[in-house]
């Protein structure tokens, strides 16, 4: 068997594992507050994690990647919709490549 094989199989089982292993272990509900909402948070922490660096590199410029994202974070706090975030972050990042170029 090629070596690719092997490495696809071991992979299957770490990630089966993984998930499997939470679903076999812990039976009861979770009562602590504190595991709950660290488990709650989790997806977004790692959404941000993997998601920021690259907002930060994804123009031609540093200033306008930044701007962009405080817009982002802006229209988000002020609570408005994920299409309206996109575009509105979109469109600043457009205007001030505009002015940098």
């Amino acid at each position: 068997m090629p070596k690719v094989y092997i490495y696809i199989l071991v992979m299957a089982a770490v990630t089966y594992l993984i998930r499997a292993l939470p679903l076999t272990l812990i039976r009861g509900e979770i009562r602590s507050p504190f595991i709950r909402s660290f488990l709650y948070y989790v997806p977004y922490a790692t959404l941000a994690a993997m998601t920021f660096p690259a907002i930060l590199g994804a123009t031609d410029y540093f200033l306008s990647a930044l701007i962009g994202f405080l817009v982002a974070v802006f229209l988000a706090v002020r609570g408005k919709s994920l299409l309206f975030v996109a575009c509105g972050a979109c469109a600043v990042v457009f205007v001030v490549e505009l002015f940098l170029h």
